[in-house]
């Protein structure tokens, strides 16, 4: 018999075109009456979708920060800290997609920490141990009205980006997870098509990767495996006829892939995305699309169990017919056509002289525990990326 544990944390999800209707109540749940809206530039201009959010909060929004940037930047998110405190905030509400989420989280960790980030994140010690030091304080209630299918909708965990040392920082606080997220159809329909089938890619990558991780159990695997279904069904429709039915089951299939993954980790494709995104400015569903097959293959023997599910989810056989890491990335591999993903790292902007100071970024990334073949060292995320380049 297998032993596990699985701890969920609750979640109060509200999808529709009424859903907005009850994001007051959330507020008076919590007792918050001045509400700050994080958002990007597009969404903060007048007249766009964010006019039912303010139209639903009332007189309970307090203001308006449309500063968001891509991977969050250090000095966006400081600056959204200062906003908060600048209006009071009681609660804080995210409007978009994973950087306008992360951001939010960010903002109220510097806001109630007061600390310097690199002070607060995820650091490796001298012998290679992964510490993240406990948060502490307080934070201002999160709220998310997500507008791209991203597990961040669901997620404790914050990754900024620090453009002065080009790394990554990994914030963790369970107390930052959302009260309530919110699905709504003129929200998502706002996001441009290829943002949406980018984030799609992210999600299904960190579906495939749960799957196939060290850890696993039957309740998160229920989740990752309809999402991986709900992903493989949909992510052609953005394609070949955009629908708000297609947007619709790929925000759901982000919020179960959120959740499942939360008890399996993720592994070498989600470690490279991490490494190569930010700092070489490429989303980082397309860097875990072009990754993937060749972790998949790296991973192969390892993970066979896994992939054994992967191809399930997919509709493949489940016996007989070519190994499951063969059939699972040809069966990816259809996925992409019309996406407009490159195939290859050179072809999205990554030098080659960069690998190996990717490699040895990726090292130090949580996620690398999960990787269903244990990581060496550095020279193994080489050669994935080489192969991938």
């Amino acid at each position: 018999m297998h032993a596990f544990q699985h701890i969920s944390p609750p979640l109060r999800l509200y999808s529709g075109p009424d859903c907005l209707e009850q994001l007051g109540r959330e507020l008076d749940r919590l007792n918050c009456w001045r509400a700050v809206i994080i958002c990007g530039t597009t969404l903060g201009r007048a007249g766009s979708p964010l006019d039912l959010v303010r139209s639903a909060l009332g007189e309970r929004c307090a203001g308006v920060f449309p500063g968001v940037r891509a991977h969050s930047p250090v000095p966006a998110v400081e600056a959204a800290a200062q906003e908060l405190r600048r209006l009071e905030a009681d609660a804080v509400i995210a409007v978009g997609g994973g950087s306008a989420i992360v951001t939010a989280r960010a903002a109220a960790i510097l806001l109630a920490e007061k600390g310097d980030p690199r002070t607060l994140c995820t650091t490796r010690d001298e012998r290679g141990a992964l510490r993240s030091p406990r948060l502490l304080a307080p934070k201002l209630p999160q709220f998310v009205i997500a507008t791209t299918p991203t597990t961040a909708s669901v997620k404790a965990g914050t990754a900024i980006f620090d453009p002065f040392a080009h790394e990554r920082l990994a914030l963790f606080d369970p107390k930052t997870r959302a009260q309530a997220v919110f699905v709504h159809p003129d929200l998502i329909l706002s996001a441009p098509r290829a943002l949406m089938a980018t984030a799609g890619l992210d999600t299904l990558s960190l579906a495939v990767e749960g799957l196939t991780s060290r850890t696993a159990d039957p309740l998160a695997d229920a989740q990752l495996m309809h999402a991986v279904r709900l992903l493989a069904e949909h992510l052609p429709r953005l394609a070949s006829g955009d629908d708000l039915d297609a947007r619709a089951a790929l925000m759901h299939a982000a919020i179960l892939c959120g959740l499942g993954s939360d008890h399996t980790g993720a592994g070498m494709a989600t470690v490279l995305g991490h490494a190569i995104g930010a700092r070489h400015e490429v989303d980082n569903g397309i860097v875990k699309a072009i990754v993937l097959p060749h972790v998949l293959r790296f991973n192969a023997e390892a993970a066979a169990a896994g992939l054994a599910k992967v191809a399930v989810s997919l509709g493949l056989p489940g016996r007989g017919g070519a190994a499951p890491a063969t059939a699972v990335i040809g069966a990816l591999a259809g996925l992409l056509p019309g996406v407009g993903v490159p195939e290859r790292l050179r072809d999205a902007g990554v030098a080659k002289q960069a690998l190996p100071d990717i490699a040895e970024h990726g090292m130090g990334d949580w996620f690398l525990r999960g990787n269903p073949r244990p990581v060496k060292d550095a020279a193994d995320l080489l050669q994935v990326l080489e192969h991938a380049w």
